[in-house]
């Protein structure tokens, strides 16, 4: 009695645990005896089980059918055996024998074990596996458990059974967590495991850009507004399409809010990441036109066949166009699904003048910028472009990556015309901050 007992007393501290109600405590039960009497008696064994909670007690019955030939000792008795307990047995009677929890033996209660831990397994994963299937795109929370070998590990605030981690890849690499810290992410994928389904959560994806505005847009998560395209360098700078279905709403005031207050909280949320709001087109050129921004855009030509863009922007917005490291034509391009080549004005009336300056063959993906030569941009004396063309460097693509570990290697480069060159570099970042309402510093 005092080995179900503790059996009993184990099983409780299991289910609360575990979070399992009493039938699953009773199935589990049974499902663990079971193993235990089929390690004890054979693999057709028939029982029944008594729970007296009250009590704190479990009865065991093995059950054996009278035959006159036994052909299965694990669920069959002869009838003479049968008649030792009671003369009155007849074929096909069932005898009934309580077995001790004494009679289990160490091999048998393991077995229960095992097999009870394995249902416990199977039940976890199939509620992971309902509670998770279809929330793919949607903000989960949870404390960060470790990190190890650069994957974060959470363990989540609404069902912390489940085995959730962050790999490096979907980080923002210019954040810090530690253990203990409580942090946000956004469900990216269900994967299957040997050890059961592992949910892996993003905080560099576009989705977690999106959830975010759903959480503290009431018109996006009204289904009012809608989100059409992310274009996401990750902690750095995000372009954001938005429409509206309804003609009374704003698309983009919904999302920027009173003051920038909505947009503000997704801003804090992605650690500083600029975000820029555009009214999303079914119109290639208009689109084009808004994913520029925060730059103006003079003229704008598209080709259909290639899906090619060539935008024409005045001089005093190419900078601003081009973006640092050309990031902000690289993200319109990346927004609209076309391929932008940006023209500064001279040299687009040079090229041509009035109609659009398709070239024959499309130019390549990397050749968006590569058209400007450096003696057309403003901000740059002709020593500086003259050491420049010396040492093979001729347009604006071929110095945007420079660093000054990189102008101290070119061949008459003066310590007065690097720090002419950084500064030229680093305002193509200053004058992106341009009166836009939808841009965020």
């Amino acid at each position: 009695m005092a080995g179900s007992a503790e059996m009993l007393a184990a099983f409780r501290e299991l289910t609360n645990a575990k979070q399992l109600d009493r039938a699953d405590l009773l199935d589990l039960l049974r499902d663990g005896i079971h193993a235990a009497l089929v390690r004890k008696f054979g693999p057709n064994v028939k029982f029944e089980l008594d729970v007296d909670e009250l009590q704190g007690s479990i009865r065991v019955v093995r059950l054996r059918t009278v035959v006159e030939v036994i052909d299965d000792p694990s669920c069959q008795v002869a009838i003479e055996e049968a008649r030792y307990e009671d003369e009155n047995f007849q074929m096909g009677d069932v005898l009934e024998e309580e077995v001790p929890f004494a009679e289990f033996g160490r091999l048998a209660v393991q077995a229960a074990k095992q097999r009870i831990i394995q249902r416990v397994r199977e039940g976890e994963r199939t509620k992971i596996r309902e509670e998770f299937g279809d929330k793919v795109g949607q903000l989960l929370s949870g404390e960060v458990q470790q990190i190890e070998r650069g994957k974060i590990v959470l363990m989540l605030a609404k069902f912390k059974e489940a085995e959730a981690i962050i790999p490096y890849r979907e980080q923002n690499h210019r954040e810090h967590f530690h253990q203990g810290d409580t942090m946000r992410a956004v469900l990216k994928r269900l994967e299957e495991t040997p050890k059961g389904p592992r949910l892996v959560l993003s905080r560099a994806d576009p989705m977690f850009v999106a959830a975010l505005f759903r959480l503290e847009v009431p018109e996006i998560a009204q289904d009012v507004v809608d989100i059409r395209a992310i274009a996401r360098e990750v902690g750095s700078r995000t372009k954001v399409a938005v429409i509206s279905k309804d003609d009374a709403i704003d698309p983009v005031g919904a999302c920027v809010g009173l003051k920038g207050s909505r947009v503000q909280a997704v801003v804090n949320e992605l650690s500083g990441e600029r975000i820029d709001i555009v009214p999303w087109s079914p119109d290639p050129e208009r689109f084009a036109r808004l994913a520029l921004a925060p730059a103006r855009v003079a003229k704008v030509f598209s080709d259909p066949e290639t899906k090619t863009i060539q935008a024409v922007v005045d001089e005093d917005q190419l900078s601003l166009a081009i973006g640092k490291n050309g990031q902000n034509v690289r993200l319109a391009s990346e927004l609209t699904g076309w391929k932008i080549d940006l023209y500064s004005s001279r040299e687009w009336i040079e090229r041509g003048g009035e109609g659009p300056l398709f070239a024959p063959e499309p130019l390549g993906g990397e050749e968006m910028v590569s058209q400007i030569n450096l003696s057309e941009l403003k901000g740059l004396s002709t020593d500086v472009v003259g050491i420049l063309g010396k040492g093979g460097y001729r347009t604006l693509n071929d110095i945007l990556d420079l660093e000054r570990t990189d102008l101290e290697k070119i061949a008459g480069m003066t310590p007065e015309a690097a720090e002419e060159l950084l500064a030229f570099l680093a305002d193509l970042t200053a004058e992106e901050a341009s009166e836009d309402p939808a841009k965020t510093e």
